[in-house]
């Protein structure tokens, strides 16, 4: 089936379908996203208005059977930050829109009629509108019970977005379901669920039981290469025998022996009680009660680094997935909560409303600042959660982020970059994240450059992360790789064998070489990383961002964090040269 973009125009409700353009034919993933909002969407429009375009990409090696090429992209303007956004998510709706043939789904346009809903369905030469009343106001959970009842379980995805989207939030994320059809995959971070809302789509169902596996053009070369791939990342240990066996959540220890561990509302690098909800104690508390199988769990087909877990309840009943450590930190260590149940419970809250954990967590954490409630009260955590579920003002002003939080309740320690919270890492006992966070494109996001793989792991060399020396360089290469990762639907977590293992990073675009009929090299991928980046930060300077946004807050540059009592100390004449590729 040939590749396409579909458009999807929700005032008119009108459908149309064009081959792909020449020019984005080396595009997937983040580079396609962000290729349509920067080309298409007015740089100063409303991120609610009729003029933003919501855009889901598969990457380029998706519905193929790449290793982990299952990452799909949403892209869009930011209601959270007002900048060009890309979030990205596991689960199953990035194989099957690529089967599909579709490179892209385009959403344009609003109802004329607000109140109505909409779920969409992708089937094979099929794109159809179906209004759905009956989906209004649901969780995650429920909502794909009830598509479930409809359509089946066979073969097919489902993306939804929950209460948050509807009422736009601007915390609020996109669901996608995993191999067993649970809503726990999500595009969290930049409220894009709030987009979807706005668009009046519920939902969108995924159906490709009448197609096969997309066949590359040269057979052999692409088998060779995603054996070479596969061995590599099975033979690294992070993603052959830590993140497998322990989960993302194996950061937990090494952030809090690092000093990098965000605790208190980022008033602390270090927390007695991280051991507590640490990846082994998550681990081992799994095994106890009768989680065979729920380690190593792949959170779409063709994982296989398989970090996700499945958490059960002291009875052994399904509540959450994982939680991975970006929440495990948000709910936990960010709040001094040191109950892995009261995290998960916070977990599937934020999974059913269709929240992003990390944004909840902060937010959470300034309104425990702010006096809400006390750090370390894990019952009040969760009736704030519950606040959001119910719709009440105040649920409102916290499903909205860690900033909107701030302002209505007075707390000025904010740690936020362009509106968006900052994730697991302390800049200041980790400089080089500091410098991700401060530049990039999206808001604080650890994912755009993960500068913890040098400065803490020793993946990829050692950036010692307590000195300003190195981390520009350091954070703008990763930058640039990331962004390339981003456009071919590989997890991120190949990264680590990436950086280890030059056969890894051959394998990559001998992987797209194979199956597109190319012959890309090492500088293809890290060109197709600076045109991505260069889009975005053309789109938000047109939007009316600086070098002056580009920065950290002001307290993170004097405020020492203990244990080792260190500020930012990354200039920003230095931080400005981060994009000295963008002309």
């Amino acid at each position: 089936m040939a590749d396409r973009i579909v458009r999807v125009n929700m005032k008119t409700l009108a459908i149309k379908e064009e081959p792909l353009p020449a020019k984005w034919a080396a595009f997937g993933g983040r580079a396609m996203t962000s290729a349509i909002v920067s080309e298409e969407v007015p740089p100063t429009c409303s991120p609610l208005g009729p003029d933003n375009k919501l855009v889901f990409a598969p990457g380029l090696l998706g519905g193929s059977s790449a290793p982990i090429s299952g990452r799909i992209s949403v892209g869009a303007k930011s209601p959270l930050t007002g900048t060009i956004k890309e979030s990205n998510a596991g689960g199953q709706a990035a194989q099957i829109m690529a089967r599909l043939g579709i490179r892209a789904l385009v959403i344009e346009d609003k109802p004329e009629d607000a109140s109505k809903l909409y779920t969409m369905e992708l089937r094979k030469g099929s794109v159809k509108l179906v209004e759905c009343p009956e989906l209004k106001g649901l969780g995650n959970y429920d909502t794909v019970a009830k598509l479930i009842a409809k359509y089946g379980d066979k073969k097919v995805g489902y993306v939804s977005i929950g209460m948050a989207g509807e009422w736009g939030l601007t915390a609020a994320s996109i669901a996608c379901t995993d191999r067993e059809l649970r809503p726990t995959r999500h595009a969290g971070r930049g409220g894009l669920g709030a987009v979807m809302g706005s668009k009046g789509i519920k939902a969108i169902f995924c159906d490709d039981s009448e197609v096969s596996m997309r066949e590359p053009a040269n057979k052999d070369a692409f088998r060779d290469a995603s054996r070479k791939f596969a061995k590599a990342l099975k033979e690294h240990p992070v993603t052959g025998e830590g993140l497998p066996t322990y989960g993302t959540n194996v950061l937990q220890n090494i952030m809090n022996e690092a000093g990098g561990l965000p605790t208190r509302n980022f008033r602390e690098g270090q927390w007695s009680g991280a051991s507590k909800i640490s990846g082994e104690v998550q681990h081992d508390t799994i095994l106890a009660r009768g989680g065979e199988g729920k380690i190593a769990h792949g959170c779409h087909a063709g994982c296989v680094i398989q970090c996700s877990r499945i958490w059960v309840d002291k009875d052994g009943h399904y509540k959450t997935k994982g939680p991975e450590y970006e929440t495990i930190w948000a709910h936990g260590t960010n709040c001094c909560i040191d109950d892995l149940d009261a995290i998960a419970e916070m977990d599937r809250l934020d999974d059913d409303i269709g929240l992003d954990t990390i944004e909840m967590g902060a937010a959470i954490g300034v309104a425990m600042e702010g006096g809400l409630a006390k750090f370390g009260d894990a019952a009040a955590a969760i009736n704030l959660l519950k606040e959001v579920q119910k719709g009440t003002p105040l649920g409102r002003i916290l499903g909205c982020g860690t900033d909107t939080m701030a302002r209505c309740f007075g707390v000025s320690h904010v740690p936020t970059v362009k509106g968006q919270a900052m994730p697991a890492y302390d800049p200041r006992a980790v400089q080089g994240i500091g410098v991700t966070y401060a530049t990039t494109t999206m808001g604080a996001d650890h994912t755009a450059g993960y500068a913890i793989a040098t400065n803490i792991l020793k993946v990829g060399g050692y950036v010692d992360p307590l000195k300003a020396e190195g981390q520009v360089d350091l954070s703008r290469n990763l930058q640039i790789a990331t962004a390339a990762v981003d456009s071919t639907g590989l997890c991120l977590f190949v990264a680590f064998a990436v950086l280890d293992k030059p056969e890894a990073f051959e394998a990559v675009y001998e992987m797209i070489n194979g199956f597109y009929g190319l012959s890309l090299g090492a500088n293809d991928v890290v060109e197709l990383g600076k045109a991505v980046l260069t889009m975005e930060k053309k789109f938000n300077n047109a939007a009316g961002f600086t070098n002056a946004h580009d920065r950290l807050p002001d307290w993170m540059s004097t405020e020492k964090l203990s244990p080792h009592n260190t500020v930012f100390m990354v200039p920003d004449a230095e931080l400005d040269q981060v994009f000295n590729f963008v002309t």
